[in-house]
């Protein structure tokens, strides 16, 4: 429209010019001039209003032409994004139907989708050493050796029922350690069928894949290991308070039990373990806790119901080189028996704050044993104590399930994993009515106490390289003889741990 008007004006212009050119002429040509530009000029004016609204009438065209284009492509968009709505909504949906896998730290998960059927498979084996000092007397104590390899195989079933099957094919004879079923009606309220530990012991209790040292203290020899039994059991309150009640065969110190039932009556477990202010605000007390468990049992008649046998061939209690220092095992070489009762009582109590770790607990087993062939008897009162601490130098929270560190090891980018000091003292002390019925004080010692150090070195979540010392005295024992434990008793035990261990 702009290059209309100026041709328009051009067209006046030279129409005015050649009209000035012409002044002479007369009055009448004049206004005959003028009335011919006039209508020029309105045919022009009507040429520019065509020309204007074909124009406008071009762009309103291509203006509702350009719209419904707009409009058609819209459309398109909206049904293409509906269209992948109901896609993802499918896709969604048929997730919801498929299994699950997941492979990581925590060991290979496979689960249903609504994750009413959960399997787990994972593994623990460690690898150890053990190097004593100034032993010469004993043969083949050091040396390497494979301390646990252990597949667990544990899920649940239909949402409520959870199980565990492990065993161990460290020993020379492959043993079943875990095999149960729990029914799982509240984390409150649960009921446990099969093999397991027994509720007593605070250390006992801790995951093998978790103590602090290669070995348990002293203390562990005087509670009992895992037995088959039913135990009901839960966590109020998210573990401010835990309770287990159970019915047991019954087993002897340190034992694991055989898995047959042997005994003329059954032994009853319970634990009581308290956390009081784990739900508080208040940080510095939300990891201390404390409580007391025990166990009963009247009947007991066989020699499967004294302590393990661990380093040795009779029932006696162990070093923390796994090295016996006491055995029941008379002069006269009588054998000995349990006859009668046998309770144990472990008040117990932990603390844990930041990288800081503190746990002890006291055990006593009180055993009624007689000397099989002379027909002695007589009521047994053995004790230990122990107390063991621990601190994350890199800064980890410390915690009775372990440690996760806060940067794995990746020398790559300057990360080394987690470090923790440990520390423990122990002591165990048997009857001295033991003595010399039921034990030869010449080779059996009557005290047992130990203090270890230890630095652990965790890689990752799964893999921990451990390295500790352990230094036992023993008060009797140390006889002239060649047989255990005269020959472990008749020094100092000092022994170096390492340990190489893989979990997931």
């Amino acid at each position: 429209m702009k290059d209309n008007k100026f041709w328009l004006a051009t067209a006046l212009g030279a129409q005015l010019a050649f009209t000035s050119l012409a002044a002479d002429n007369t009055d009448t040509n004049r206004d005959a001039d003028i009335e011919a530009l006039k209508q020029q000029i309105n045919a022009l004016s009507q040429k520019v209003e065509t020309l204007e609204n074909q124009r406008a009438l071009d762009q309103q065209a291509s203006t509702n032409t350009a719209s419904g284009q707009i409009q058609e492509l819209d459309q398109k968009v909206r049904i293409l994004s509906r269209e992948r709505e109901l896609d993802q909504e499918a896709a969604a949906g048929a997730a919801k139907t498929q299994p699950k896998l997941a492979v990581g730290a925590n060991g290979f998960i496979a689960s249903s989708a609504d994750s009413n059927f959960v399997f787990s498979l994972n593994g623990l084996i460690q690898v150890d050493s053990r190097t004593f000092f100034d032993d010469s007397a004993i043969k083949s104590n050091d040396g390497l050796l494979l301390r646990r390899m252990r597949p667990i195989f544990q899920g649940t079933l239909w949402r409520d029922f959870d199980f565990k099957f492990m065993p161990d094919f460290a020993p020379s004879t492959p043993t079943l350690f875990d095999a149960y079923g729990n029914y799982r009606y509240e984390p409150w309220l649960q009921l446990r069928a099969g093999k397991f530990k027994t509720p007593e012991g605070l250390e006992q209790l801790q995951d093998d894949v978790n103590i602090q040292f290669n070995e348990r203290s002293l203390v562990t020899d005087l509670v009992p290991n895992r037995d088959v039994g039913l135990q009901l059991w839960g966590d109020i309150d998210g573990g401010v308070m835990s309770y287990a009640a159970g019915i047991f065969n019954g087993v002897g110190d340190a034992r694991n039990s055989s898995n047959a039932a042997y005994e003329n009556g059954v032994e009853f477990a319970g634990r009581l373990f308290t956390q009081p202010f784990k739900s508080s605000s208040l940080a510095a007390l939300q990891g201390a806790g404390f409580g007391v468990a025990g166990t009963s049992q009247n009947g007991t008649s066989s020699a499967t119901d004294l302590p393990n046998t661990t380093g040795g061939t009779l029932a006696g209690y162990t070093t923390d080189g796994q090295q016996q220092f006491f055995a029941y095992n008379p002069a006269s070489g009588n054998t000995i028996v349990a006859a009668g009762q046998h309770w144990r009582l472990s008040p117990q109590a932990s603390y844990y704050y930041g990288p800081a770790s503190l746990f002890g607990e006291y055990a006593i087993s009180d055993q009624d044993v007689r000397n099989s062939n002379t027909g002695v008897e007589a009521d047994l009162h053995n004790t230990a104590w122990e107390i063991t601490g621990g601190w994350m130098l890199t800064g980890e929270n410390a915690s009775f399930a372990g440690v996760t560190p806060l940067h794995p090891f990746n020398p790559q980018t300057g990360e080394w994993g987690a470090f923790q000091v440990v520390a423990r003292y122990a002591a165990l002390e048997v009857d001295p009515h033991a003595f010399p019925a039921f034990a030869n004080p010449a080779t059996s010692a009557s005290e047992a106490r130990a203090w270890s150090a230890g630095l652990n070195w965790y890689l990752n979540k799964n893999i921990r390289l451990d390295a500790s010392f352990s230094h036992t005295t023993f008060t009797g024992g140390g006889g002239t003889g060649t047989i255990v434990p005269e020959i472990v008793t008749r020094q100092p035990e000092n022994v170096f741990f390492t340990r190489i261990q893989l979990a997931f």
